[in-house]
């Protein structure tokens, strides 16, 4: 099974009001207040699942501050899981520190959706290193069974829009804070990986995975080879970061790299279902 962690997705009326949506939420107009903008549907994303040979790929919303607005994201991926159970597996989006985060989460939990993001903390005014801001919202993910995948990002090199201050630092106190739950840092975990060198980070990490969203824009395909060396490999997803970029960018990247058979096999799915309980 060929699995994708990360892909964005929005309803054919929220696209076609985009003008009037950017508005809606500082983060989400940060992001795509471009005339090249990309934006997805679910049939969007099944066309490009077809050409690249991926079976499932778990989608969601983009991360906002206002619950109204993640509550709409929430029901088109509802429906959108309704429509296709066999291809995708639906992420719930909220704030995590709006008063009706626990209700919106219980709802979709209930609808049939597995997780909870990509929460992305600049966008949610959130600082993820904060116990006192997270610990209801992982409270309530722990007794729901819901894994989080966390936005997070490198704190050096060039800067692009939506490049937050949650790096290494603010994922590791993250995770070692929140022990019980299941986490994906997103985008290589802003380097957090690199620390899992050090013993004791590797074995306090043990429930976090990482995926490798918008890698070719981030590192050379050597990333690999420092993952392989870190010893997370294993814990490494295929986040594509739809439509941002499609699968088939990542296979291009990983025909540079000395990746084998099976390091291939486990990074496009196996390590997915296995983190996912498929």
């Amino acid at each position: 099974m060929k699995i994708d962690v990360h892909v964005h997705i929005l309803s054919p009326d929220f696209i076609k009001d985009i003008k009037k949506n950017l508005d809606r939420d500082a983060h989400f107009k940060l992001l795509h207040d471009n005339p090249k903008a990309r934006f997805a549907t679910a049939e969007d994303v099944l066309e490009n699942m077809e050409k690249t040979g991926i079976d499932r790929s778990v989608v969601f919303g983009f991360s906002c501050l206002d619950l109204g607005m993640a509550r709409e994201a929430n029901d088109y991926v509802i429906e959108t899981v309704r429509r296709y159970p066999d291809r995708f597996i639906g992420f719930a989006i909220v704030p995590p520190q709006d008063p009706g985060m626990e209700k919106e989460l219980r709802r979709c939990r209930e609808a049939g959706l597995k997780g909870v993001g990509e929460v992305i903390p600049a966008a949610v005014h959130t600082d993820i290193s904060d116990q006192q801001q997270v610990e209801r919202f992982t409270a309530v993910c722990r007794e729901l069974d819901l894994p989080i995948l966390m936005h997070t990002n490198e704190q050096v090199g060039h800067y692009y829009p939506g490049k937050g201050k949650i790096g290494p630092e603010q994922a590791y106190l993250f995770a070692i804070n929140n022990p019980d739950n299941k986490i994906i840092f997103a985008h290589w975990g802003g380097g957090l990986f690199c620390y899992e060198l050090m013993p004791e980070v590797h074995e306090s990490l043990r429930h976090v995975y990482y995926d490798n969203a918008a890698s070719p824009f981030l590192f050379r395909p050597q990333v690999y080879a420092a993952a392989r060396l870190a010893g997370v490999l294993p814990k490494v997803l295929l986040g594509s970061d739809f439509p941002l970029l499609s699968p088939a960018r990542y296979y291009k990247e990983w025909a540079a790299t000395d990746l084998t058979e099976e390091e291939k096999r486990g990074i496009w799915g196996e390590n997915a279902a296995r983190f996912l309980g498929l």
